[in-house]
């Protein structure tokens, strides 16, 4: 983003530029990527691979509203390679049920944005929250499934997994396991312990947060920026701009701040001409620069704040009432969100990778050169 930019706060990236649209109950919901380079092989089905892993009614953990998300090329590609030009991506509602939100839309819901869009914009889309919905997410897992894409030809691999659910936390780790479960939980003791406990939400109407882990390997030292637009501050904030994340933290995070310099810092060594470092307590990143290890990221979750119990809440005319939310909503989000993740965190890295082309005259006589 450059000075003078004016911020529409629906785009996103600087030469892989994404701009996502539509509501939740509208006809249909997109993403219009900008900047991808010409010649990436992409097809309907690669990504809809992507847009079938955040697909709602999976499972009895996660809404009933019954999608079938089915995506449909609408420019920017061209015998099955993108051509250079925007790239449009649509997907039609069709299970939107907008009677459902009639007894709300002049109250606030708990935890939702409506009071915050109607202090913004005067008036709101109340139907499941308009560009607020979890739906808003599927123009992001699009781009993401073609910049992940992007990024496995250049050997970055990014991964991510429900870490707890609640204060159940992981037990083991088996990678395995996380597609064998509703709950992306890689470990079979945790995830029947995190689904009897969800079980039981689910009958008292009620919902609960949780955390999730990514790691990206692969990815080169060398990537970033070193003052504001930092590689840790950019992926916080495209994590971040994900619906219910309330924080984000590299390597140790948090726990950092009750180590000493002597139990934190990650101490260099080579073999063979390579770099490697003893510990990762930093997460992958140096003065917001990759430093050639594992990227790691522990983020959290809220939980989902529609729930049937009784709450209290005012309505437009800011007088108190009581609100029960009808309607069909996530007991738990994470693990939903877990396709979000990665897309955006490959959002984040195929820009900056795009950017980092511009660093080094080499860089730039090379790419010159070899037209």
């Amino acid at each position: 983003m450059k000075e003078g930019d004016i911020i529409s706060g629906s785009t996103y990236g600087n030469i892989f530029k994404i701009s996502t649209w539509g509501e939740s109950h509208g006809k249909a919901i997109g993403v219009v990527i900008d900047g991808c380079p010409a010649g990436v092989c992409i097809c309907e089905a690669d990504i809809q691979k992507e847009l079938n892993k955040r697909k709602p009614n999976k499972s009895k953990y996660s809404t009933k509203r019954n999608e079938d998300d089915n995506v449909v090329i609408m420019s920017g590609v061209f015998d099955g390679k993108t051509t250079g030009t925007p790239i449009s991506l649509m997907v039609f509602n069709n299970d939107h049920i907008s009677k459902d939100y009639d007894n709300i839309k002049d109250i606030y819901r708990p935890s939702h944005a409506d009071f915050t869009y109607d202090k913004k914009y005067g008036f709101r889309d109340y139907r499941g929250g308009g560009r607020a919905s979890g739906r808003e997410t599927i123009g992001r897992v699009c781009a993401g499934a073609i910049a992940k894409k992007i990024l496995l030809d250049l050997g970055i691999n990014i991964l991510a997994y429900t870490s707890s659910v609640g204060d159940i936390k992981l037990k083991n780790i088996d990678l395995a396991y996380i597609d064998k479960n509703p709950l992306k939980i890689p470990c079979e003791e945790t995830a029947k312990k995190a689904m009897e406990y969800l079980d039981i939400l689910i009958e008292e109407q009620n919902s609960i947060g949780g955390t999730a882990y990514c790691e990206i390997s692969g990815l080169k030292a060398g990537i970033g920026e070193p003052v504001f637009e930092k590689l840790d501050a950019m992926l916080s904030m495209a994590i971040m701009s994900i619906g219910a994340t309330k924080g984000v933290e590299f390597g140790l995070g948090f726990l950092a701040s009750e180590k000493k310099a002597s139990e934190y810092n990650d101490c260099f060594y080579s073999v063979d001409n390579k770099v490697f470092k003893k510990t990762n307590n930093s997460g992958g990143i140096l003065g917001g620069i990759s430093d050639g290890s594992k990227i790691t990221m522990n983020i959290a979750f809220k939980p989902t704040p529609s729930i049937s119990i009784p709450q209290d809440t005012i309505n437009t005319s800011l007088e108190n009432k009581n609100i029960t939310i009808k309607g069909r909503h996530d007991p738990f989000i994470v693990p939903r969100a877990i396709p979000i993740i990665e897309a955006m965190a490959a959002i984040t890295l195929l820009d900056y990778i795009l950017i980092n082309l511009t660093k080094k005259i080499d860089y730039i006589k090379y790419g010159y050169f070899n037209f």
